[in-house]
C-alpha cells in the first residue's frame, strides 16, 4: 500500500505543476475541490488478479496445486489531452511497465510511446489476460515467440520490451499501423549488446468486427540461458532472432466489458507464426473461439501446436482444449478448461491431460 500511496501523490503532484492555474501565474494553492478534480478527471487507476488450481499426469506424475498467477495494478495520468504516462506493477512478479504517450496529430494518425512496454508482435500479444479465453492465457506459439517465458534463451520478459515505438490509425480506423525500435534484452535489464530489435505491424479493418494483420520481428538477442533444442547457442552469445506472424480475428459485435451478461460477442482469431533463433527454425499457430450460449456463460475451444525445432523430431507439441468462463460481474469471470497435451517425445514421455480453473476480478 505504500507503493500505491506514493504513485498517487506523485502523479497527482506532477499534474499539479502542469495545471491550467500554474501556467497562468496565479500564486493562489490549489483548493480541496481542485485536489480532488484534478485526481478524478485526469489520474485513474485499475487493476486484476487471476488465481485457481491445475492438474496434470505429465511424466505419469499427477500433481495439483493452487496458484496465484496475476495481481496488477496500474495508474494512468493525463498529463495533458495528448500526453500521458502509465506505470504498471505485478505484486506477485516484477514492475511491468512505464511508459509516456504523446499524440502528434490532432486525429489518431500518428502517436509516439517510450519506455517499457508490451510490444507489437503478434495479435495476441498486445491484448490483455483480462480479454484472452484461455486460462494459461497466449498460445504456445506467442509464449515462445514474443517472449513470455518459454524460450529460455530470451528468459521471462512478459512480452514487454524498453523502446521507442510509433503508431496510430489511418483512413479512419481502417489502417493500424505500429513500428518499433526495441533494446530486445526484455524487461528492467540493460541491453547486452548494441543492437536494436525491429517490430513491424499492419492490420486492416475492412469491415465491422474483422481485422486481418502480419507482423515481423528482426533483431539479435543476447542469450541468458541455453535451450537443449538450440545448443550451439551458449549463455552470452549474440545470435539472429527474426519472426514473422500473420493472422486473423472476427468478433460479431462491438463489446463493453459492463455487458457481461448479455449482448457479448462471439469471436474467432487465428495466426500462423514462425521465427529462427541462430539455425533453429521454429513455427506454430492456433485457431481460438468463444461463443456466448445462455446468460453470462461462454464455450471456448482452442486448437494449437508449435515445434520448436522443425529440422528435429521430438519437439513439437499440439494442445485441445475446451472449456467454459461465467462473467459474474463486468470483468470478473470464472473459467474451468481441460486441456489434451499431445506431445513430441522430448517434451514429454507421453501424452497428458490438464485441467485448470480460475477465478478473475478486474476493475
Amino acid at each position: 500500500m505504500r507503493h500505491i500511496a506514493q504513485l498517487a501523490a506523485t502523479l497527482t503532484l506532477s499534474l499539479a505543476v502542469m495545471s491550467p492555474q500554474r501556467a497562468l501565474g496565479q500564486q493562489s494553492g490549489p483548493t480541496d475541490t481542485d485536489w480532488n478534480k484534478l485526481f478524478t478527471e485526469r489520474i485513474t487507476f485499475n487493476g486484476y488478479a487471476q488465481g485457481g488450481w491445475s492438474y496434470s499426469d505429465a511424466n505419469s506424475e499427477k500433481t495439483n496445486s493452487y496458484n496465484l498467477k496475476r495481481t496488477l495494478l496500474w495508474a494512468k495520468a493525463r498529463i495533458t489531452d495528448r500526453w500521458s504516462f502509465l506505470f504498471m506493477h505485478d505484486f506477485s512478479s516484477v514492475v511491468q511497465e512505464f511508459y509516456t504517450d504523446y499524440r502528434v496529430t490532432r486525429d489518431k494518425s500518428l502517436t509516439v510511446r517510450l519506455g517499457q512496454f508490451k510490444h507489437s508482435y503478434t495479435m495476441e500479444n498486445p491484448l490483455s489476460p483480462t480479454q484472452l479465453e484461455l486460462i494459461d492465457v497466449y498460445s504456445q506459439a506467442v509464449l515462445y515467440l514474443a517472449g513470455e517465458g518459454p524460450d529460455p534463451l530470451q528468459g521471462v520478459n512478459y512480452g514487454r520490451d524498453q523502446g521507442l515505438m510509433v503508431f496510430g490509425d489511418l483512413l479512419g480506423d481502417y489502417v493500424h499501423y505500429e513500428l518499433a525500435l526495441m533494446s530486445g534484452q526484455g524487461i528492467n535489464r540493460r541491453d547486452r549488446n548494441n543492437q536494436k530489435d525491429f517490430i513491424g505491424k499492419l492490420e486492416l479493418r475492412p469491415v465491422g468486427g474483422l481485422r486481418l494483420g502480419g507482423s515481423v520481428y528482426l533483431g539479435t538477442g543476447n542469450a541468458v540461458g541455453t535451450a537443449a533444442w538450440n545448443p550451439a547457442i551458449a549463455v552470452g552469445d549474440n545470435y539472429r532472432r527474426n519472426r514473422y506472424a500473420v493472422g486473423a480475428e472476427y468478433k460479431t459485435r462491438p463489446y463493453s466489458p459492463g455487458q457481461y451478461k448479455e449482448a457479448r460477442p462471439a469471436s474467432v482469431r487465428a495466426e500462423w507464426l514462425g521465427g529462427k533463433d541462430g539455425d533453429v527454425k521454429s513455427r506454430g499457430g492456433y485457431v481460438t473461439t468463444c461463443i456466448p450460449v445462455v446468460g453470462a456463460l461462454d464455450v471456448v475451444a482452442s486448437g494449437e501446436t508449435f515445434d520448436r525445432n522443425t529440422g528435429a523430431d521430438g519437439w513439437d507439441q499440439t494442445n485441445l482444449t475446451l472449456g467454459l468462463q461465467y462473467w459474474y460481474y463486468k470483468k470478473c469471470r470464472v473459467q474451468l478448461q481441460y486441456t489434451r497435451c499431445l506431445c513430441g517425445e522430448n517434451i514429454s514421455s507421453q501424452d497428458y491431460n490438464w485441467l485448470q480453473a480460475q477465478v478473475q476480478v478486474a476493475f
